[in-house]
């Protein structure tokens, strides 16, 4: 069994599935410091910082938050280096997983209606 998931290294040996991740922000305004209060309020806080000052907060689909003390920028490239990578490799074998994810979803909503 093999697992297309690609991890984004977020600092220290932490890592979170790409294709989860929303945003990628810095911590310093007061919104995100209110996103981070309400996080950890309702248990929805991941700390990844190891103790270290946050310098950056991911937010992810399932409306985690997440903190680093990797700079947000950092991270960002990452992540667009992986996603550049994921697209050569998906090109060399002839397709584009997102297209072919949305192809087999309208197959499914077609197969559904009929």
């Amino acid at each position: 069994m093999s697992c297309k998931c690609r991890l984004l290294n977020i600092g220290f040996g932490n890592s979170v599935v790409a294709e989860r991740i929303i945003a990628i922000v810095n911590p310093n305004s007061a919104p995100m410091k209110r996103l981070r209060e309400e996080a950890r309020e309702s248990k929805r806080l991941i700390d990844a910082t190891q103790g270290r000052r946050t310098r950056s907060i991911i937010i992810t689909d399932s409306n985690h938050v997440i903190l680093s003390a990797i700079q947000a920028e950092t991270i960002s490239q990452r992540l667009a280096t992986d996603l550049i990578k994921a697209y050569a490799e998906s090109e060399e074998k002839g397709g584009c997983p997102e297209a072919e994810a949305e192809e087999k979803s309208s197959k499914k909503r077609k197969e559904k209606a009929a």
